[in-house]
């Protein structure tokens, strides 16, 4: 399976929609994934994603089904340090970095910062669980902390070495019948969607990656052992398309000047 999260464009967060750059990254961006093969299009419910989405959509005369539960994760808090209120990131480092909790896979819902505002546990419980929902139509069942795929026949790759000490894998033939699933949608929900599926607690993802706007993480499935599969991710936040096209990295999110290389 490969399952693409996509950072909506440049946002007008006052309309929910896309600045006038933000309609030029969707255009760029609608270029580079109308040459794949997708299986399905989701959008989260929030106007920049779908404005994002729509690029794509109508070049490809193609519909995305909306899934509420990606919208933004914003539950709002009180930043202890700098008192501003507003999404549970973008925190300064010395407030949350020496709290084991927050760096805790599970536990930093528990920690005091986040404690602040309850909804923040009972939604990324919320998230995990409609997640997991979603991959089982495509055939993945969480278990513990990984997936399995009761309905596919057991399938080992085997490794061995070779005298110069090269790994050489056997991999399986590509399946045709393998399932593109793009997702429009946000930072805060793309990081909390991967916290769960790659078992990283949150704050160490939203605060240590960087995802641009119409910026592409793309995960696939590594199948090699029985019926077992884990998320791994091929790239994270990539954004050649607009660096081909000569549209500028946006800073919209980062609190530093992006690299335009």
């Amino acid at each position: 399976m490969k399952l693409i999260f996509v950072r909506h464009g440049d946002p007008d967060y006052e309309h929910d929609s896309l600045t006038e750059k933000g309609f030029r990254e969707a255009e760029i961006l609608a270029e580079r994934i109308s040459k794949w093969n997708v299986t399905d299009f989701y959008t989260s419910p929030l106007g920049r994603a779908k404005a994002t989405a729509s690029c794509t959509l109508k070049k490809m005369n193609r519909t995305a089904e909306i899934l509420e539960w990606t919208q933004e994760f914003n539950y709002p808090i009180d930043d202890p340090v700098t008192g501003r209120h507003g999404v549970p990131w973008d925190l300064v480092p010395s407030s949350w970095t020496n709290d084991v909790l927050m760096l805790s896979r599970d536990g930093w819902v528990q920690s005091d910062i986040m404690c602040e505002n309850p909804d923040i546990a009972a939604k990324y419980s919320e998230v995990c669980r409609k997640l997991d929902e979603f991959l089982k139509k495509y055939g993945y069942e969480r278990e513990e902390n990984f997936y399995r795929m009761p309905d596919k026949k057991e399938v080992f790759i085997t490794a061995t070495t070779s005298p110069d000490n090269l790994m050489h894998i056997n991999n399986p033939v590509y399946r045709e019948d393998e399932p593109v699933v793009v997702i429009f949608c946000h930072l805060g929900a793309i990081c909390i969607m991967l916290s769960h599926l790659l078992n990283i607690p949150f704050p160490l993802l939203v605060h240590g990656f960087f995802l641009p706007t119409t910026s592409l993480t793309i995960l696939s499935t590594e199948e090699r052992w029985s019926n077992e599969a884990y998320f791994r991710v091929q790239a994270m936040g990539d954004v050649h398309h607009l660096l081909e096209a000569g549209e500028p990295i946006s800073d919209a999110g980062f609190f530093a000047s992006s690299f335009q290389g």
